[in-house]
């Protein structure tokens, strides 16, 4: 098992990196961040008070954190701290996750960002101090994240304004349409494996609160990512931002080197970017599918999420999904069958336990939860059991997912995938 240090760890991305991996059986989370936030309530293992990314001791307080705790690679959670460890990769005494450094540089500087992708793709036009500016115009810092120091501008006197607090910013067209999110992961090899846009149909502190995916129709998207992907060398996920011109045309953003934070709406469609990220990482093939339902996410402290699925029977795993690591239940999962036991659906538990699963439904107080026990003691695939197309199947194996989804076409699940069906 992989130990893997995200920091840091309270940080939007970084909870969406720890709903992501926090079942997995291959990675171990380790918590740390410079100032306590929310992170050291959800990390089990956490270290608080490094020095903050900025620090001359910074590097040194992390490298000191890598040897004394047997890390294996650490997950940044913010574009600065992704763009400074990747700079010191060859000093920290593990992998940095993420793409290459030169690629995290331009997308840091939206100035460098817009001047290496302009003759290619569509870029907001970027006013001079010599300009007549056509207000409203739109200010914001050339480094930054989110929506911090953001403005829509009006007059000359809010300029002025805006200008003492942010000397380091630039003026840009405003842009009137849509505002979209496309994610996107690239393995290693350069590939791009996917690229899906969603609406931001809301937006808070520069976080899109409610999103959903959108029908890429005639390819622009796709066409956007993919002349993205051809330039700059990513590896891992990443997403675009764009926004529709006054004429409708896609107009980039942003570029990060990173997941998004609502990227958290594909996962629940079965694309887990956190770990496709840690397992091209570490130099394995991936591949990706995923379920073709309707999802809406909207965030208030929390996820919640809509998918328009019927079914009336769940087949369920046992080891490392109902029971994790042989000793603890996931009380997740059995919130969500004792849901199903509330709206009359069959539960069916479809396992290869090598023990008396009776008497292990019995030491579990799970006796009663299950319609009927499937036992197989063979190597048969598990979709030859399923014998109701109107259900749905859970299981922490992807082979076993792939092959059911394959054979039978019917919604799979993953545990990081459980919360979505939970009401």
């Amino acid at each position: 098992m992989k130990r893997i240090l995200v920091f840091p760890c309270g940080s939007e991305i970084a909870l969406e990196i720890y709903r992501s991996l926090k079942y997995s059986i291959h990675f171990e989370l380790i918590g740390a961040s410079s100032a306590d936030d929310h992170g050291k309530f959800v990390y089990e293992e956490y270290i608080g008070g490094l020095p903050y990314v900025t620090s001359p001791s910074f590097i040194d307080a992390i490298s000191e954190i890598v040897k004394e705790k047997n890390v294996d690679a650490i997950f940044p959670a913010m574009d600065l701290v992704l763009e400074i460890l990747k700079k010191n990769e060859q000093n920290i005494g593990c992998k940095v996750i993420g793409s290459c450094y030169e690629t995290v540089n331009i997308c840091t500087s939206k100035l460098k960002m817009y001047k290496h992708l302009r003759p290619f793709i569509k870029t907001p036009h970027i006013f001079s101090d010599d300009d007549v500016l056509p207000y409203p115009v739109f200010m914001k810092p050339d480094v930054g994240y989110g929506a911090r120091g953001t403005k829509l501008i009006t007059s000359y006197e809010m300029l002025q304004e805006y200008k003492k607090e942010y000397p380091d910013s630039i003026c840009c067209e405003y842009l009137c349409g849509d505002e979209y999110t496309l994610d996107c992961f690239t393995n290693r090899k350069g590939n791009m494996l996917f690229s899906a846009p969603r609406q931001r149909r809301r937006i808070m502190n520069g976080i899109s609160v409610n999103t959903i995916p959108i029908e890429d129709e005639k390819n622009e998207f796709y066409n956007i990512a993919k002349t993205i992907n051809d330039r700059l060398h990513f590896r891992g996920a990443w997403f675009i931002q764009l926004k529709r011109d006054k004429n409708g045309i896609l107009t980039l953003l942003e570029i990060a080197a990173r997941l998004g934070g609502s990227s958290s709406l594909y996962r629940n469609k079965g694309v887990n970017f956190a770990l496709l990220t840690l397992f091209d990482a570490f130099d394995y093939d991936v591949e990706i599918f995923y379920n073709d339902y309707k999802i809406e996410l909207d965030r208030a402290l929390d996820d919640v999420y809509k998918i328009n699925i019927s079914y009336d029977e769940v087949f369920v795993d046992f080891d490392d999904c109902v029971l994790l690591r042989s000793k603890y239940i996931n009380t997740e999962l059995v919130a969500f069958l004792y849901q199903c036991i509330n709206e009359h659906k069959k539960i069916t538990l479809l396992t290869r336990h090598s023990a008396d699963i009776h008497l292990t439904l019995k030491i579990c107080r799970l006796s009663e939860v299950f319609d009927r026990i499937i036992h197989i003691t063979d190597g048969t695939k598990k979709s030859q059991y399923i014998d109701n197309l109107s259900s749905i199947f859970i299981d922490d194996s992807y082979s076993e997912r792939l092959d059911v989804m394959k054979h039978l076409k019917i919604p799979v699940f993953s545990l990081d995938m459980i919360k979505s069906l939970i009401k």
